[in-house]
């Protein structure tokens, strides 16, 4: 049992940092293989390029955070949040993110403190380099809390990744967990 513990927790870093704040048990989370990972799922979490222009291209409009928890400690910025629709306001994506300031120029760290535009959005903004590698692909029972905050009804399966993002000296900007909700294909 405890050796699942450490997987879990190690392919849901930075997320297993909030749930244990709250004390809340993480979810049921199962790391897949990218040919593992369903459309069109598959085609929004399996690739190198950041989630925000991915979602925005993906429903044809701009995204914006809702912050639903935070901390700071050892020039480490942690941040758990909902990425919404900027017009409907419907979440597409739950997530957590830990971003080291230190790495981003003044004005980047200002718009990230901001807490209003996702981190995909400030680095094109702000023309910051980095390279995006996917770590895992996730495949995630929902709880409680993300049924709430994705606003969805009873136990579903989502599907998800954990990404690195580096600076081209090789340095971690960022790690993040990024889930997206049901999607209804037409």
């Amino acid at each position: 049992m405890a050796q699942r513990s450490f997987e879990t927790a190690a392919i849901a870093h930075p997320l297993d940092t909030f749930y244990a704040r709250t004390g809340l048990e993480l979810p049921t989370i199962k790391g897949l293989a990218a040919d593992e990972v369903p459309e069109p799922y598959h085609s929004l979490l399996v690739h190198r390029r950041d989630m925000t222009s991915t979602l925005e291209s993906f429903h044809g409009e701009g995204v914006h955070l809702h912050v639903v928890g935070r901390d700071q400690r050892n020039g480490d910025y942690f941040r758990e949040v909902v990425l919404r629709l900027d017009r409907t306001e419907k979440p597409v994506e739950f997530g957590a993110i830990k971003i080291n300031l230190e790495l981003f120029p003044k004005a980047a760290q200002g718009q990230i403190l901001k807490e209003h535009l996702p981190l995909g959005r400030i680095l094109k903004d702000c023309s910051i380099q980095y390279q995006s590698q996917p770590q895992a692909f996730l495949r995630i029972a929902s709880d409680a809390m993300m049924n709430d905050l994705l606003k969805l009804r009873g136990a579903q399966l989502l599907y998800g990744r954990r990404n690195t993002l580096f600076d081209p000296q090789g340095r971690r900007l960022a790690e993040i967990v990024e889930i997206l909700p049901p999607i209804q294909q037409s």
